[in-house]
């Protein structure tokens, strides 16, 4: 909430953004250093646990779309 009152993006209401604030589904995800996308080798992981960390987000974001195109059908 940007003046954390309550009204969300465009006073249109909670929820009603893309779902990357702390309340949202995106609370754990992100394209940043936290993910280790933009960097070849993040500081501290080898190869195998960067394609094992790889392995876990592509997981996330599968689990994201299946529930996305849930809904969509359940809206259809």
């Amino acid at each position: 909430m940007a003046n954390r009152d309550g009204t969300g993006p465009n006073r249109m209401g909670p929820g009603s953004g893309r779902g990357l604030g702390p309340c949202g589904a995106g609370s754990n995800r992100g394209f940043g250093r936290g993910q280790g996308f933009g960097r070849r080798n993040p500081v501290g992981f080898t190869k195998e646990e960067e394609k094992e960390e790889i392995d876990r987000i592509l997981k996330v974001y599968e689990n994201e779309i299946e529930q996305l195109k849930k809904r969509l059908e359940e809206l259809k």
